[in-house]
């Protein structure tokens, strides 16, 4: 992205030994197979072609973490075997359920050669794979539960799954080839606002809408009619931050801390900056994590000289590690605050007590909704603690599947998801959309505690800010 928390799912590898899998997601400890030998040259360590970038079920896009059963029935999905891949991806999942890539093929697998509509999800598998990960999971549940139910007026959902590096030009490529696909009627996905951003052009002269469920910057809104998410935009989160920070700690004065190289970076911190000033309260510096001289140490001794009181982190995924510096040389001394990339495992794990009472954004909160169902069928599901990425994936997933049941065409599903009437159950409750394309929603602010026990397994989780 949690006791109260929607923290991370561990996954305890051949050796049992607790391995982090999720970037803020969830813990889970059952056998996990790595097997390198499947692929000697694994992506991560090449270029991809187009087509090695998406799959059905015909080829495995996580070659680090598989299973033999897992290996056998993608190759039975390949030779149209799809009672023998039912088999061994079965077999797989009852060893590793944690795997969102082996439900997917699964549910393919299941549909066979029957009806179905197309939608595929987006995601950086080679390049960030625990928030892809955390993405899959939503999407897999998803599918299991309208295939498993009354289905889309019993027509299957069919998924595919496409590796973009959340890379501009890489996603750009990936969302032609979709558009070219005459079968894919929606896409979930992208991950970085930077790519949702690129490949929405192209989704926007194909006519093919596409549903991020974690791009969050301002640039999102309006930009199409085919663009949506289900997350809440950073004019959301910002406003959430400020007002904590003005109202709740009761403090005037902050810094931020940025990527220049991001846009969703740029967007928090610009909104921020914005709310601060419009509820009375100053953005004395800002400073770029992306920086090659970057100094931690400097940068804070500039801020205390300049009275600040708060640490603002618009940190992206790409510049925890800087972010993650000066939370340790702060050592607690001013507030920190952060946007969602922040709610991470990685966070927890490194920055240990110096993390603690730094209050986050987030889009969702696994302890938000004590009545909430998903809760507790994703933990049935996965055997642990889900994160928001999962939740507004799952959301994102259902929009689409209502739409179709409206209209099963592209154009159809775009006029459905922009109707003034349109609602679906999500994880998060009903999904809405706005003109703009955002969803009608707001952020849950979450703190980070000690916690023993830890879901998280760092001795730190997020819970929700009451």
């Amino acid at each position: 992205m949690s006791q109260k928390n929607e923290t991370t799912v561990l996954a305890v590898s051949l050796l049992t030994t607790l391995a982090i899998m999720g970037g803020g997601g969830w813990w889970f400890s059952k056998h996990l197979v790595t097997d390198n030998s499947v692929n000697p040259n694994p992506p991560e360590k090449r270029n991809l072609t187009l087509p090695e970038r998406i799959s059905f079920g015909e080829k495995t896009l996580i070659t680090g973490d598989i299973t033999p059963e897992k290996q056998a029935g993608i190759a039975a999905i390949a030779n149209r075997n799809y009672n023998q891949a039912i088999v061994n991806l079965e077999s797989s999942l009852r060893r590793t359920p944690n795997d969102p890539e082996a439900l997917i093929y699964l549910n393919n697998a299941r549909i066979g050669s029957a009806k179905s509509y197309t939608i595929v999800v987006s995601a950086p598998l080679h390049t960030n794979k625990d928030p892809a990960l955390e993405l899959l999971r939503g999407v897999a549940q998803a599918q299991n539960e309208i295939n498993a139910g009354d289905k889309i007026q019993g027509v299957f959902l069919k998924v595919g799954i496409a590796s973009d590096d959340d890379k501009p030009e890489v996603a750009k490529e990936v969302a032609t080839s979709l558009v070219n696909n005459p079968q894919v009627l929606g896409v979930v996905g992208h991950f970085g606002s930077d790519t949702s951003i690129a490949a929405g052009t192209v989704y926007n002269s194909g006519q093919l809408v596409a549903i991020s469920p974690t791009s969050t910057s301002v640039q999102i809104s309006n930009s199409s009619p085919y663009i949506f998410r289900t997350v809440p935009s950073d004019f959301i989160a910002a406003r959430a931050l400020a007002n904590y920070m003005i109202n709740t700690l009761q403090k005037r004065k902050a810094v931020v801390f940025f990527n220049s190289k991001s846009n969703y970076s740029q967007s928090l911190k610009s909104e921020f900056v914005t709310s601060v000033g419009l509820q009375g309260g100053e953005v004395s510096d800002e400073f770029d994590l992306s920086d090659v001289n970057f100094n931690a140490a400097q940068t804070l001794q500039q801020a205390n000289q300049q009275g600040a009181e708060v640490v603002m982190l618009a940190a992206n995924t790409a510049t925890l590690d800087p972010a993650l510096k000066v939370i340790e040389i702060n050592q607690g001394r001013l507030s920190l605050l952060g946007g969602d990339s922040l709610y991470s495992n990685k966070i927890l794990a490194e920055g240990q007590a110096q993390t603690v009472g730094m209050v986050v954004a987030a889009p969702w909160h696994i302890a938000g909704n004590p009545q909430a169902i998903f809760p507790s069928q994703s933990r049935n599901l996965w055997k642990g603690d889900v994160s928001w990425r999962t939740a507004m994936s799952y959301d994102a997933t259902v929009a689409l599947s209502a739409a179709l049941k409206r209209s099963p065409t592209r154009v159809g599903v775009q006029e459905a998801l922009s109707a003034r009437d349109f609602a679906a159950n999500g994880a998060s409750g009903v999904v809405r959309f706005l003109r703009s394309g955002d969803r009608n929603t707001s952020v849950q602010l979450v703190k980070i505690v000690p916690a023993s026990p830890s879901r998280s397994g760092t001795g730190f989780d997020f819970e929700p800010v009451r």
